[in-house]
């Protein structure tokens, strides 16, 4: 399929429920509003993660259905047009925080994902970074099935991946190796970013303590960047639909012009 054949429509591809509102919430928000279809996939059910001290939850089972409502709540949020929960199971973490991949067979984590890609007839894809950013090795294990996903079944999709490293700053979510081509301050639809955020309760207190904050609103990061590695951009940077959509709302190209 030609990419002027698909649908303006987006697609966000996640290893866990809250990926799609910590990486790009704001920018999701933005082309919903500016008309722009918006499908989110998530590939395990979050049962691995802390529960955030919310009643109710005494299992991981428990924790999992929960986090699926939150889920939810954050796609009647952003407004979006489909949602498709994979259902793999998120390892519990180990000693000291211990971060895992989740059990999957590669070749069929990769078709998984090409098949919602045809199903959601999207122009663009957008998901984790090489890095993982923090370096979950779930992240990664996503980003490679992604990019897996598109080279081999839709190389007319443009794949982005959040998080993208922008110059002068400090921030343990960017991919290191994955500098932004386009970055956006979402200040103009930070109460939708919001209230996605708030739909994840059980996340709430690991927000505030990574960046030791007292109130869910400030763990909010304004500025969404992202980094395209399908089809690969060395030298210039991409000048595509994806772009194109953030340049008219705002956003501005790191390497080109720094931004005062």
């Amino acid at each position: 399929m030609s990419a002027n054949a698909r649908q303006l429509a987006v697609l966000f591809v996640g290893a866990h429920p809250d990926d799609e509102t910590i990486m790009a919430a704001g920018t999701l928000a933005m082309l919903r509003q500016h008309g722009v279809r918006i499908h989110l996939l998530c590939a395990t059910d979050g049962r691995g993660g802390e529960s955030g001290g919310v009643p109710g939850i005494n299992s991981p089972a428990d924790l999992a259905r929960v986090r699926e409502c939150e889920l939810r709540c954050v796609a009647d949020a952003l407004e979006v047009d489909s949602l498709t929960l994979l259902g793999y199971e998120d390892p519990v973490m180990g000693p000291n925080e211990k971060l895992f991949g989740f059990a999957a067979d590669d070749d069929r984590l990769a078709r998984q994902i090409a098949d919602v890609i045809d199903e959601t007839n999207v122009a663009v894809v957008l998901g984790h970074g090489s890095d993982g950013e923090y370096g979950h090795p779930a992240h990664v294990q996503m980003h490679r099935a992604t990019l897996r996903a598109i080279q081999e079944h839709a190389p007319d999709v443009l794949f982005y991946s959040g998080a993208a490293l922008l110059p002068d700053g400090e921030d343990r979510l960017w991919n290191r190796h994955d500098p932004a081509h386009v970055a956006l301050d979402i200040t103009p639809w930070i109460e939708t970013k919001h209230a996605a955020m708030l739909c994840h309760r059980t996340q709430h207190a690991l927000f505030m303590r990574r960046r030791k904050l007292s109130d869910v609103r400030d763990a909010i990061r304004v500025t969404e960047s992202f980094h395209r590695h399908w089809p690969a951009a060395p030298g210039s940077p991409p000048d595509d639909l994806f772009t194109a959509w953030l340049l008219d709302a705002g956003a501005w190209r790191p390497a080109e012009t720094p931004r005062s």
